[in-house]
């Protein structure tokens, strides 16, 4: 009865007046039951170009491992339709980005009925002219064609849809930092071009069923660059303004439950790592949008809040873009002049506790008879007010200074670092002749976890350790990354070894911390005696270990590297993380 309503309410709406129109999508022409196949997108690009030429330009920015293009519109009634004029003009560029999880698939028909709306002049009004809308209607392509019922159980509607990983099954959302799907490169590449103010990454949240229809989670809020901040939480804040007007109850922060299938743990909000959109972009002294529409809310009210979502953030930007660019290019100074500053790398939330009342349903918890687990189960029919606790008090966690002059990628790893750092529109120099021995600060690390398991792709690496003073060759090829640069956060994001989402912490550097060279036991023996024999120090030294550390006394392999590390056969580059800091500029 209450999916029927809304479908009457809507068929009654404008949302669905231009059904019949050539720029509408499948999914209004079904009622919002259905999304339309990939072929629908290639068809609507062309299309909306054809009937807006001055408008809207259709773009190819990638092809996927399967073959399919990647495609965005550009659109824009200022006349500039390509990144070149939109900076020239300086006018805010707005991503939104639909389908990076194929399955969640709401931004791809909001944004194209947005679309047809805002040209059409029944929905914000003018904000073309002050903008340029870059729209990504599926990021994921290969995942959208991956087409079933089913392929999201915890979701209500549409019939059928994509998939939520890759044809190489990337999580691209977990993609944003190490960038290694071909899908991530060709988004960065085209981030590199547009330098857009605002990415917007529509999603469907998983979780239980309550009232609240939408998340709107913006970054920089509580993370970054601390005017960004407030301009970012004035974005998120007027977004849910504009959506509670329109009837939905929207949250700041991610509703998912601290306890999974527990209402009353409450929530936790949290600022995500540089893998997720939210905590990427900050790093670039950019905003980015995580909108999550509520999986148990039927298609046709998630594609109207994610419309609404849409030409408020047209709005917004309209109204506030210029200022906000402005806010965001002082940024870019601000993060270039960041050399001995602590730059915070990850953050943590508090056990601080505040109760919030929070719209949710009737429900019960008993044992159930299939898994034997304690199990939720709501009534739908009937609304209930839960009082929950919510964490949001977020405080940096690894904070690091920043180095004086920057990073020194040797020549043996500068071919692929380089092409990495490319891909992030970092800048970076590579050096033609050798410095030689130089003054420069190295981590070597004293304990090593590596993943216990394949994770998108890699064995990701933790460590702990210190960056100390030392003196070491740098020879001709190496990459010198400078700190002085706008994107400082993003350097050090990637090339700080203890950063969550770290190159090193991808695995990129794992070979450094596998031993290659071994003493046979029985030359060690003899490189033992004669150590001991002609080191009086380091014999007392041994002798002292021996009586004060029984693991150490019970371990004949413990024993003899004890002399091995002592040796000159060691391997002084074991446990050395390659990349250096420097305080000098090259």
């Amino acid at each position: 009865m209450i999916r029927s309503a809304l479908l009457l309410a809507l068929f009654a709406s404008p949302l669905l007046a231009a059904a019949s129109d050539p720029l509408s999508t499948l999914s209004e022409r079904s009622g919002f039951q259905r999304t339309g196949r990939y072929e629908e997108v290639q068809r609507l690009c062309a299309a909306f170009q054809k009937a807006y030429p001055r408008a809207v330009r259709c773009v190819e920015f990638g092809r996927t491992p399967e073959g399919r293009p990647m495609l965005a519109l550009a659109v824009s009634r200022s006349g500039a339709l390509s990144a070149a004029e939109a900076k020239r003009r300086g006018l805010p560029v707005l991503l939104v980005q639909g389908g990076i999880h194929a399955g969640e698939i709401d931004g791809k028909d909001a944004g194209f009925l947005a679309l047809r709306e805002v040209l059409d002049g029944r929905a914000a009004p003018g904000a073309l002219e002050r903008q340029v809308l870059l729209f990504v209607p599926v990021f994921n392509v290969d995942g959208h064609e991956r087409f079933g019922q089913w392929n999201r159980p915890n979701q209500r509607g549409p019939v059928e849809m994509g998939w939520r990983t890759t044809g190489q099954n990337f999580n691209l959302n977990r993609d944003y930092a190490k960038a290694d799907a071909p899908e991530m490169q060709a988004m960065l590449a085209l981030v590199n071009a547009w330098d857009p103010l605002a990415y917007v990454d529509l999603h469907v949240t998983d979780g239980a069923k309550f009232e609240p229809d939408v998340s709107i989670q913006v970054e920089p809020v509580h993370a970054g660059d601390a005017a960004l901040r407030q301009a970012g939480a004035a974005l998120r804040d007027g977004v849910m303004a504009d959506l509670a007007r329109q009837g939905s109850d929207p949250k700041p922060f991610y509703i998912s439950f601290a306890e999974t299938d527990n209402p009353q743990s409450g929530f936790v909000d949290a600022v995500s790592n540089p893998r997720f959109s939210t905590g990427y972009f900050l790093l670039r002294n950019r905003f980015a949008m995580l909108v999550e529409t509520h999986s148990w809310k039927d298609y046709p009210t998630r594609v109207r809040v994610t419309r609404n979502t849409i030409v408020s953030l047209l709005e917004r930007v309209a109204a506030h873009g210029a200022a906000w660019l402005k806010t965001a290019r002082e940024a870019d100074g601000r993060a270039a002049a960041l050399a001995g500053a602590a730059v915070p790398l990850s953050y943590k939330t508090s056990d601080k506790r505040r109760m919030v009342d929070f719209r949710g349903y009737a429900y019960t918890r008993t044992p159930s008879e299939v898994s034997g687990a304690l199990m939720t189960r709501y009534d739908e029919a009937t609304p209930q007010l839960w009082t929950v606790p919510l964490r949001d008090e977020i405080l940096a966690d690894l904070s690091v200074a920043a180095p004086a002059g920057g990073y020194l990628v040797p020549a043996a790893h500068a071919a692929r670092v380089g092409a990495k750092l490319r891909q992030h529109g970092v800048a970076f120099a590579q050096l033609k002749d050798a410095p030689g021995k130089v003054e420069v600060e190295t981590f070597r690390a004293e304990q090593l976890k590596f993943g216990a398991q394949s994770f998108e792709g890699r064995q990701t690496l933790a460590l702990t350790g210190a960056w100390r003073a030392e003196a070491r060759s740098v020879g001709a090829g190496a990459l010198f990354v400078p700190i002085a640069q706008p994107k400082a956060r993003l350097v050090m994001a990637l090339l700080e070894p203890q950063a969550p989402d770290s190159l090193l912490a991808w695995g990129w550097f794992n070979t450094a911390f596998e031993r290659k060279e071994y003493m046979e036991e029985y030359v060690a023996e003899d490189v033992a005696r004669e150590q001991l024999a002609a080191d009086p120090a380091l014999a007392a030294e041994f002798k002292r270990k021996l009586e004060g550390d029984a693991a150490f006394a019970a371990s004949a392999r413990a024993r003899l590297e004890f002399f091995a590390r002592r040796h000159a056969s060691w391997d002084e580059r074991f446990m050395l993380y390659p990349v250096m800091r420097s305080a000098a500029v090259y």
